[in-house]
């Protein structure tokens, strides 16, 4: 019985601090909401678009999750974009304290014109 009650503490003593790191972003991420539907299409920002082969999509928890278990979901995330910019390539399902660091730039025009601070993962209008 305690052999048991020891064992669960120290899972918990090791899954605790992996479920509260912090997440690294890259400087081309940027800040919308996807919308994944049936068909394995999304919108993004309300405008349809696809995932690129290959593409990840990562929980709050980071872990890689399959975009048809979140068919009918709506969520906000930061994500980057194919080389061409035609489809979506990374995305990460934002956690409440990811989602309130402001300001995140919502385009590319911005991300090209803003500071990134990849120490502080903060960005810094002109």
């Amino acid at each position: 019985m305690y052999r048991c009650a020891l064992a669960v503490a120290v899972a918990a003593g090791i899954v605790a601090p992996a479920a509260a790191q912090t997440r690294s972003f890259p400087q081309n991420t940027l800040r919308g909401t996807i919308a994944f539907a049936e068909d394995g299409t999304i919108a993004l920002n309300g405008r349809a678009t696809t995932l690129s082969p290959g593409s990840r999509v990562r929980d709050e928890q980071n872990m890689i999750v399959l975009p048809a278990g979140l068919v009918g979901t709506k969520r906000l995330v930061h994500y980057t974009l194919d080389i061409g910019g035609g489809q979506v390539r990374d995305v990460w399902i934002l956690r409440p304290d990811e989602a309130a660091i402001r300001p995140w730039p919502a385009t590319l025009e911005q991300a090209n014109t803003w500071t990134f601070d990849p120490t502080t993962m903060t960005w810094t209008k002109p």
